[in-house]
């Protein structure tokens, strides 16, 4: 038994101490709880979800206690001052399963195929798929490219989709329509396609080009695909025909829309809106970017917005959860991202009463679910708008958090939130990962948060505590005025971040003593800290321009991957220094402005110009062009979530000839630096872990042991890879498809991978 100190505010949870390779030429052939506290009433409620047959359980108290909540007019709480400090002494609780399910169906995918956008419903990007090891690698060759540059009247050149193999066909997106494609998984075949008619709200959409696949269940013995539109339409189509599902949601009075296999998403969000139009946009926007995820017979929809640091006009509309029947689409429930009422925990959260006109916290990144205990995961971006939010004192719940959800209730379980009073376009960016592990010599259920900070976050997915302490930190404030930051931010103790959170001498680049005395001379110059750097106001008088180091790394939309059979998680990263300034509202706001939708243009969101907007970056750059930090310059990091520790971390490609080239590194071994902004994309499978060099790197993918990272083959790409990796089984034969497209090169496109016949 182990004493832990749970401390309990807004926005942070609870801290709970507990313990020579060759590269081969492709051939191309022709409830509601409060934080911290899980309640007796939850274990009964999920031992009888779960067939438990026993239960025994330490003492944890039930929280009603109007006095845990934030005084509305003291301010902002801190863990270490004015939240509630509890000593409890752990139980364990002893769970026996009626039957226990095997590892692949707890995790909602068959053997050798890939139904969810992460692979999984756990988010892992695992496949236990074992025929494609190390010995034959590198004797791959491309069975096929299917070109998805044809979708729309001109190309798609950020493709994000990653294809799902289910019953023996694939499925993915592509185009500004996010039109649906079921192929051939032998020969690349198009089987069918659908596309949505045209609307005047899918035009104004600012995340058109963004879609990352589709969603998937049986039905009655049919398999469905779900698929969520930039206009904001939740389609049902029949997997084997594409024809939309008879019975399910209600006619959409717009001309070319079908009687029936759709759902306005609009019509359950609360907001006056058009049908064709939308809602007004002076009101706001809401898109899509991730596929629904369907959990026991419920679709979960996300949603996204317009970039925050896109944003000039503080209304906007929130990025609620929805959930339907998958069977009819019937609406479920409706979780509340910015609580609309003093009953909803969070409310005290907003101060001004920006809860009843701004918006944003959407969840433009994918779901991840616990389909046996019933809980989907959702990870949130920031309020409105990115880099000020005077305008919204106080911690903004549940902006920047990761939300544990009831599916069949739509109630909170559980929350951490990330960032309190989130202005660093420091979104959520990959899906929540669950495993189960183990720490200390007890069994964990986890699920993991990576971050753009290059920060772990891990937490017991049932009751939301931390595995490994989280500190609260003073941070600096702002001198922006009307701005009003948190005094502090939570900091896990454990696992370590990626990168450093600041830059010392010690992190300078140091291939050459003259680089690094230069370099020095350039830090001088400057006042570095750790991520929460605030922005500075542009008529600033500081003599040091302000710089936040550990803000954004590699790791904003490349996801982690997870291994379950060892518990290693790997991320694509690297160090990342920036600064950022804030102007006057007037100066950029304009009634249209670019945006992805195929048109180009976009109207302006909202009525009311903010004070203070984004007004570019600082000017900071290494010596002589080089990058100021040491290399490597972009890795492959592991870390045993087991226990915590960085395993290995491997370099991302190599020195680029540019590098090379470089008069100042002249005759400089230069073996091991990893390439500048290299993001690879990462997969493991039973054997391998897989990855790409990134979108700047050459077109290969290489294949690492999976225990230390050394790299054990490369074969060549027709492109390089872009964002989407997966694998399948299809008549015995283990296929790799990687989504490509970059510098123009066939945008959109999957190529796929098998091993001679």
């Amino acid at each position: 038994m182990a004493t832990a100190a749970v401390a309990f505010d807004d926005g942070f949870r609870a801290t709970l101490s507990s313990s020579t390779n060759r590269r081969r030429r492709l051939r191309l052939p022709p409830n509601r709880v409060w934080p911290g506290v899980y309640t007796v009433e939850r274990r009964r409620l999920l031992a009888r979800k779960r067939g438990v047959q026993s239960l025994r359980c330490g003492a944890f108290p039930l929280w009603r206690n109007e006095k845990m909540r934030r005084n509305r007019t003291s301010g902002w709480r801190t863990a270490g001052s004015l939240g509630l400090l509890l000593a409890f002494v752990a139980g364990v609780a002893v769970l026996t399963p009626v039957a226990a399910q095997e590892p692949e169906e707890a995790r909602g995918n068959p053997y050798g195929e890939w139904r969810f956008q992460s692979g999984d419903a756990w988010g892992t990007r695992y496949s236990p798929l074992d025929q494609i090891d190390a010995e034959n690698f590198e004797d791959l060759e491309v069975a096929w490219v299917w070109r998805g540059d044809n979708f729309g009247p001109h190309p798609l050149y950020l493709s994000r989709s990653t294809p799902s193999y289910i019953d023996g066909i694939l499925y993915t997106v592509a185009g500004y329509r996010r039109t649906v494609a079921a192929i051939d998984p032998a020969t690349g075949e198009t089987l069918w396609t659908y596309r949505e008619p045209n609307t005047r709200r899918w035009e104004e959409s600012m995340r058109a080009s963004y879609g990352k696949g589709v969603g998937y269940a049986e039905i009655d013995g049919r398999g469905v695909i779900y698929i969520i539109t930039p206009a904001f339409f939740l389609h049902a189509l029949d997997a084997k025909t594409g024809e939309h599902l008879e019975g399910f949601g209600k006619p959409v009075p717009i001309d070319g829309f079908p009687d029936t296999g759709v759902v306005d998403l609009l019509a359950d969000l609360g907001h006056e809106y058009d049908p064709y139009e939308g809602i007004p946009m002076d009101v706001g926007y809401i898109t899509n970017s991730s596929p629904p995820i369907v959990v026991n017979g419920t679709v979960v929809v996300g949603n996204s917005h317009e970039q925050g640091y896109a944003q000039s006009r503080i209304e906007n509309v929130p990025g609620d959860i929805l959930a339907y029947d998958a069977k009819t689409g019937e609406h479920k429930w409706k979780f509340n991202v910015i609580p609309q009422s003093e009953s909803e925990f969070g409310f005290d959260t907003w101060q001004n009463d920006a809860w009843d006109w701004t918006g944003d916290v959407s969840s433009w990144a994918p779901l991840s679910a616990d389909m046996e205990r019933g809980i989907v995961y959702i990870p949130t971006n920031s309020p409105t708008i990115d880099y000020y939010g005077g305008f919204r004192p106080g911690n903004n719940l549940f902006g920047t958090s990761t939300i544990a959800i009831d599916v069949e209730t739509g109630d909170r379980v559980w929350h951490f939130q990330t960032v309190h009073h989130p202005i660093w376009n420091y979104d959520l960016p990959n899906v929540p990962i669950l495993v189960d592990v183990t720490v200390d010599g007890q069994e964990v259920p986890m699920a993991i948060q990576t971050t753009k900070q290059g920060m772990t976050f891990a937490f017991n997915r049932e009751t939301g505590e931390p595995v490994w302490p989280i500190e609260e930190r003073e941070v600096p404030a702002s001198i922006v005025p009307g701005e009003q930051l948190a005094p502090t931010q939570p900091f896990p103790t454990w696992p370590a971040p990626l990168n450093p959170l600041g830059l010392t001498e010690d992190d300078l680049i140091d291939l050459t003593p003259e680089l690094k005395q230069e370099a020095i001379e350039i830090l001088s110059r400057f006042n570095v800290g750790g991520p929460y750097m605030p922005p500075l106001p542009n008529n600033h008088n500081e003599p040091r321009p302000w710089i936040a180091c550990g803000a954004g790394g590699l790791n904003i939309t490349h996801p982690a991957t997870l291994d379950p059979e060892t518990g290693y998680l790997y991320q694509s990263n690297g160090q990342g220094c920036s600064g950022r300034t804030v102007q006057p509202g007037t100066n950029t706001d304009a009634e249209v402005h670019g945006c992805t939708s195929d048109s180009g243009e976009c109207t302006t969101t909202g009525t009311t110009i903010s004070d203070w907007v984004q007004g570019g970056g600082v000017g900071w750059a290494g010596p002589q062009g080089l990058p100021m930090y040491k290399p490597p310059f972009s890795k492959i990091t592991a870390i045993d979530m087991n226990t915590g520790e960085h395993v290995f971390a491997v370099p991302v490609g190599e020195a680029s000839e540019q590098m090379r080239r470089h008069p100042a590194l002249q005759g400089v071994d230069l073996s091991g630096t990893g390439t500048p902004r290299g993001r690879a994309i990462l997969m493991t499978t039973g054997t391998l872990l897989l990855a790409t060099e990134g979108a700047q790197g050459p077109p290969v993918l290489n294949a690492h042991d999976k225990r230390t990272g050394e790299k054990l083959g490369s074969v060549e790409l027709p492109a390089t890879g872009q964002y989407g990796m997966m694998t399948y089984m299809h008549e015995g034969q283990q296929y790799i498809i990687v989504q490509v497209a970059a510098g123009g090169t066939m945008p959109g496109s999957l190529a796929a991978l098998r091993l001679p016949q």
